[in-house]
């Protein structure tokens, strides 16, 4: 029995989060028993999804719900080894025993970054790719439009568009980020919205109209995709970020749907097992060939999670945030 630190949440956020919503807390850790793994961290995902889960199904003083990689260092589960990569869904922990249930070995391309498997093919990566091909039924050389271009699903749901041929407008909320759109990703349009008029930019950057809006936003975001929209258009809903602290803002041109009979439908990562075949040699393909670009916001130290979570509402991260535990 050893012990390690856990992330807890310690109470309901009000708005969005601060760092005395969260504690670090030290907890026994068992070794691992007959048929478990013990499994210590090395890198933890931090992503947007999570705010709503702090108000519902996130336990108070439980270690944060999340995901990350780490690896195998007690096997008494034939299916694991001592050593293995593996993937997880056991929260913000930095150490913990499992029976290999949501545990998966991982076997990286040695020619690639183990972070990567944590963005571009991880989570991150299937969502842009089942929600823009699937969900979103794109065809090559279409008008789309992705909100948040520059963030970990909206930049790899740009560039696939853009692979596919596609007329591409982006919006993000800094100079640096259009900059990488534009001059880096290649996208054919990019809106500062925190700068410019939202319904006049996209109006102008979309003289074709919109055939795919990716929603990563709500509010403001889809106010002005939805009159731009063209007729049988789709708007597949990653996120809606913009309420996610409870200070949402209102819709006004639903309307748009009918007319111009535009479906409009949710998603999430776990809708699409059934392409992740085709996922992974496509996105290893790109990634290698260098025609997925991405960009990451690594913060050090187990401890800073808080932080990271926190960053995500205040645009201090740079595509993919990530918690880097150990090598």
């Amino acid at each position: 029995m050893t012990t390690a630190r856990q992330i807890h949440l310690v109470r309901r956020p009000n708005g969005k989060p601060v760092a005395q919503d969260f504690a670090l807390v030290e907890a026994p850790v068992a070794d691992a028993g007959e048929g478990e793994i013990q499994v210590t961290a090395l890198l933890m995902s931090v992503d947007p999804y999570m705010r709503p889960r702090l108000d519902a199904d996130q336990a108070l003083d439980a270690p944060l719900l999340g995901g990350g990689i780490g690896r195998v260092v007690q096997s008494k589960n034939p299916k694991f080894k001592e050593g293995d990569l593996v993937r997880h869904g056991a929260g913000f922990r930095e150490v913990f025993v499992s029976d290999g249930r949501g545990v998966s070995v991982l076997h990286p391309d040695p020619d690639l970054p183990l972070t990567v498997y944590m963005h571009a093919l991880g989570g991150t990566g299937i969502t842009a790719y089942g929600g823009l091909l699937e969900t979103g039924a794109l065809k090559d050389g279409e008008q789309v439009m992705i909100s948040t271009a520059a963030g970990a699903v909206g930049s790899v749901a740009a560039q696939i568009a853009k692979l596919k041929g596609c007329y591409v407008v982006g919006t993000t909320g800094s100079d640096d980020k259009v900059a990488w759109l534009r001059d880096e990703v290649g996208l054919d349009a990019v809106i500062n919205y925190k700068t410019q008029p939202l319904a006049e930019a996209v109006k102008a950057a979309t003289p074709k109209g919109i055939d795919v809006y990716f929603e990563n936003v709500g509010g403001a975001h889809l106010d002005a995709a939805l009159p731009r929209m063209n007729v049988r258009g789709r708007i597949p809903v990653c996120g809606m970020i913009s309420t996610y602290n409870g200070d949402g803002e209102g819709v006004k041109n639903l309307f748009n749907l009918i007319y111009g009979r535009v479906r409009m439908e949710g998603f999430v990562a776990s809708d699409f097992p059934h392409l992740n075949q085709a996922f992974l040699a496509d996105m290893t393909g790109w990634l290698k060939a260098g025609k997925i670009k991405y960009q990451e916001t690594v913060l050090d130290g187990f401890e800073r999670a808080p932080e990271g979570l926190i960053g995500l509402f205040e645009g201090k991260n740079t595509g993919k945030m990530l918690i880097h535990i150990a090598d």
